[in-house]
């Protein structure tokens, strides 16, 4: 039986889309009236009804109507509007009269009938506030007679005190499920048993997910004014994607979603039974190599010692999450590493055995994008001490053992170091017939000192950026500034991403960000930076933030 194909699939996808809609243009309508939008204080109310066994939920804590002001392209009216158009029912006459202040979706059962032999069949259920519970009746009254008027074969039973009524059709059509739960929800899913679970869950409070202690100690790591929040159970979530991990540390994970006057901050806590090592110590300020990273970056990658990040929890929690999101954490990471990956093969390197594990102060690495190649230009800064000079001399070793030379050059009175590649080429003779080589040098790559600091790229001009940087490096962008200040101090450093002069390299590394793209459209044409940092003194969980900077905020 493929229940995937049911209704309450389509109301799945649509309410995800509301969602993303709603969330991503929250900005505009928050830099226009700040005082009309008022940020939930509350944690979701049906999670009583979502199973503690329950791999994922997320909630939107606002009445979706409240956006309208803000649907400058219409596409919540679009969405609404195709919501429910097979339905035959009218949104603004049948659900805004009664439709509270709370959407939530969840995915109560990995397998509804716990039936192997014939697949797995996940249980959806969706909760929607109501604050007029006999309106939201009369509305799952309605909903079902007008499918009932299609040819739908309707069965109704009361069921601890509670009417449900499901769709009783064939099971290669929609199967569709609803109930008013006491005076605060209507529920939807796509099968009765669902329901019943559901309602169970209320009854029985040590089953739902309020009475869990991973997602009691979730919600205390929720920030006030949170709009949107979601829970994932990240052991049930890697069995739903039919993964045995081989490295399980984190066990669950919260996210919230809150508004800030420059854009959206996204708060996430990830949380485990086990001691969490830090990667390196908090830092109070941006580091100092961040002052030779040009304004021109698209990306740029700041924090301090890089001797353990492989050892880290933060790596270990980067592998748990690609391999339960991908099934396998190493094409995901060669992917949006692309350049770094093509340097450590056209100089046969290991990047943390010859590179990160020297690099114990602060460092700096950026890309710079250009539209004419597909490859960026690098920079790579790092703190000098003694342990950087031994690896500047290591480099230049691997540099001869590959064939190159280590040239000199002087740009603007300041010594640089060249690694440098002769190579011949052709040319038609003007003299006589035949060819004539000519002999190219090509820069693979130089390193220089500034300050306190080394600094590595992969070209002349970059290099040139650099030295004449003056008051148009990174710190002095405003857009960085307004990101890096939404972030908490202390915190690990910065993952800043440029999207309007990355998309284009970003989506040649990551064929699926199109999709999402499409997906969240309003999003995407908006989004002008994000920011991603990890902070928090708490030794049993990992919290981190990421920072979307929106255009016109």
């Amino acid at each position: 039986m493929n229940r995937q194909r049911s209704v309450i699939g389509f109301i799945v996808a649509g309410v995800i889309a509301l969602l993303v809609i709603a969330i991503a243009s929250f900005y505009w309508f928050f830099a226009k009236n700040p005082a009309n939008l008022i940020a939930s204080t509350r944690q979701p109310g049906a999670a009583i009804f979502v199973s503690k066994l329950s791999p994922a939920m997320v909630s939107l804590l606002a009445n979706p109507d409240r956006l309208q002001a803000l649907d400058r392209e219409e596409e919540l009216s679009k969405l609404k509007t195709s919501l429910f158009a097979k339905s035959g029912i009218d949104y603004k006459q049948d659900i805004q009269p009664w439709l509270g202040d709370e959407i939530t979706l969840a995915i109560a059962t990995l397998d509804i009938d716990r039936d192997l032999e014939n697949g797995q069949q996940p249980g959806y259920l969706l909760a929607l506030a109501t604050k007029q519970p006999e309106k939201s009746r009369e509305f799952v009254e309605l909903f079902f007679s007008k499918r009932a008027l299609g040819g739908a074969n309707l069965a109704v039973e009361q069921y601890k005190g509670v009417k449900l009524i499901s769709d009783n059709s064939q099971p290669e059509k929609d199967l569709l499920s609803g109930a008013v739960v006491g005076e605060g929800f209507v529920l939807f899913a796509n099968d009765p048993k669902v329901l019943r679970d559901a309602i169970n869950n209320v009854q029985a409070p040590d089953l739902n997910l309020t009475s869990s202690p991973e997602y009691q100690k979730a919600t205390k790591e929720l920030p006030k004014g949170g709009l949107a929040v979601a829970f994932l159970n990240l052991p049930v979530v890697a069995k739903w994607q039919g993964l045995e991990l081989s490295e399980q540390l984190y066990n669950s994970q919260i996210i919230s979603l809150a508004l800030n006057p420059k854009g959206l901050l996204a708060e996430t806590t990830f949380l485990t039974a086990s001691e969490i090592v830090p990667p390196s110590a908090p830092l109070s300020k941006p580091v100092g190599a961040l002052q030779y990273i040009p304004a021109s970056a698209g990306l740029a990658i700041s924090g301090s010692n890089l001797s353990n990040l492989g050892d880290s929890d933060l790596t270990k929690l980067w592998r748990q999450a690609t391999a339960t999101i991908y099934g396998s954490g190493e094409d995901v990471v060669s992917r949006l590493a692309k350049p770094l990956a093509d340097v450590q093969k056209r100089w046969n390197i290991n990047l943390p055995e010859d590179i990160f594990s020297w690099v114990q102060g602060e460092y700096a690495i950026a890309l710079l994008p250009e539209k004419e190649q597909k490859t960026p230009h690098w920079i790579f800064v790092v703190e000098k001490s003694e342990s950087v000079e031994k690896g500047v001399t290591r480099l230049d070793a691997i540099a001869s053992s590959n064939g190159l030379s280590i040239s000199p050059l002087t740009i603007d009175q300041q010594k640089i170091s060249a690694w440098t590649e002769l190579t011949t080429a052709t040319k038609k003779s003007d003299v006589k017939e035949g060819e004539s080589f000519s002999i190219e040098t090509k820069v693979r790559g130089l390193h220089t000192s500034l300050g306190n600091y080394e600094i590595f790229t992969s070209d002349l001009e970059t290099m040139d950026e650099i030295l004449t940087i003056k008051n148009n490096s990174i710190i002095d962008n405003p857009n960085f500034k307004d990101s890096i200040a939404a972030i908490p101090l202390p915190n690990q450093g910065y993952i800043y991403l440029d999207w309007t002069k990355s998309q284009n390299l970003l989506e040649r590394q990551v064929p699926i960000l199109k999709l999402a793209e499409i997906l969240g459209k309003p999003f995407f044409n908006n989004l002008r930076s994000l920011t991603l940092s990890s902070y928090g003194t708490d030794t049993r969980s990992l919290k981190g933030g990421v920072f979307f900077k929106l255009h016109n905020s």
